[in-house]
């Protein structure tokens, strides 16, 4: 096998990490990013584990740039212009109880590893000499394909690692090994995921979000009945996110809104998403599918102004979609050169009335009868003044 340095030196963040780990014994790269070098694939992260403390590889690698350490765990992660790496000390880990989060100790590489989710995920390549560790059968089920837990109780110590299991079955198109299939249907019947918090499973729905393919993600979580409370659409969300508008809105949560179509939200509670986020989620849940029908620009716009575009986009989707694009891409761009200053100055009352006057003429805008223009719309909204206005 090819030396696997020579292709992380080809990326300026594996250079970098090469460079700064020069020297150094006992510094591995670990995981996904071995995993993807592996299948000729550019990784998504740089996780290392030093057999050590991370304390002087970090400020290496940090430069003049952000290092943030965590010493709980033994940890670092080093920001530095466009790169990232994450630092841990070799180590490993007890349980006390299912779900909990781990005991941690110092140990060697070889234990490290033993504490990874899947085998295909349990490989090391030492960047002092450029060898492959890796646990039994992680490199023959990478070359198959298959995803293998590393011991029988590895749901049950942890149940986020279904989660996890779910995503890489998504992106890297892998399939469960035989007994790993059988080993996480019996997890979940036996109830597992109630042992961690609501919060942790909210970060592993964030990350499923977040995948090159999130909605083949969150089919894989449903396959393996993870998230039994989503109703998952691909036509439907493929049609919500065509309407969306290019470098607007959250696609994650347009994608998570349409399969949660058939929700009241409740599941949502205690994920860990924000107020603005559950706003964006409920509008989105309840924004009507869009009639096929003609309607005045001045209707669509009362039934659409308030909605996030999120909502909009979906319920296009759900319904007829051109009205729904007509007013992301038009529509909603149009507004008046007039303000409410204007009508002041003009002797119009301030209350109620000068909202109204500045809506009627915004309504004829959109319409279409009123040319755009200050003068043209200031002549519009002195129009019939109440009695109530000045001189």
């Amino acid at each position: 096998m090819d030396d696997l340095r020579e292709a992380l030196r080809e990326l300026p963040c594996g250079r970098r990490l090469l460079d700064a780990a020069a020297g150094m014994p006992g510094v591995h790269l670990v995981g996904g990013a071995v995993r993807d070098l592996l299948l000729g694939r550019v990784p998504r992260e740089l996780d290392v584990v030093v057999e050590g403390r991370v304390d002087a590889l970090a400020a290496r690698l940090a430069g003049d740039g952000e290092h943030v350490a965590h010493e709980r765990f033994g940890t670092a992660t080093v920001r530095r212009e466009d790169c990232c790496w994450d630092l841990a000390s070799a180590r490993a880990e007890t349980y006390t109880r299912p779900g909990a989060l781990p005991d941690v100790f110092a140990a060697g590489i070889e234990q490290d590893l033993q504490r990874r989710d899947v085998t295909v995920n349990a490989i090391a390549l030492g960047l002092a000499d450029g060898r492959l560790r890796a646990v039994a059968h992680a490199e023959e089920d990478l070359r198959a394909g298959r995803l293998r837990v590393l011991h029988d109780a590895s749901f049950s110590d942890d149940p986020t690692r279904l989660w996890r299991v779910a995503r890489y079955a998504a992106r890297l198109r892998f399939a469960l090994e035989p007994h790993t299939a059988v080993l996480a249907t019996q997890a979940v019947r036996a109830g597992v995921l109630q042992t961690v918090s609501r919060a942790r499973i909210g970060n592993e729905l964030r990350l499923a979000l977040a995948e090159p393919d999130p909605l083949a993600a969150l089919e894989s979580a449903v396959a393996l009945g993870l998230a039994p409370w989503l109703a998952l659409d691909r036509a439907l969300t493929a049609r919500a996110l065509a309407l969306l508008p290019a470098g607007e809105g959250r696609r994650d949560l347009l994608v998570l809104a349409a399969a949660l179509a058939r929700s009241d939200g409740a599941v949502l509670d205690g994920l860990g998403f924000t107020a603005a986020e559950r706003a964006i989620l409920r509008a989105c849940m309840h924004a009507p599918a869009l009639e096929n029908v003609a309607r005045a620009p001045s209707q669509l716009a009362r039934m659409l102004r308030n909605l996030p575009v999120e909502a909009v986009a979906l319920a296009g989707a759900r319904g007829a979609p051109e009205p729904a694009r007509r007013w992301l891409d038009e529509l909603r761009h149009i507004g008046l050169q007039i303000t409410g200053d204007d009508l002041l100055a003009a002797g119009i009352a301030a209350g109620p009335d000068l909202g109204r006057r500045l809506q009627a003429v915004l309504d004829l805008r959109l319409d279409g009868a009123l040319d755009a223009g200050r003068a043209a719309e200031l002549h519009a909204a002195l129009q019939d003044r109440p009695a109530t206005s000045t001189p």
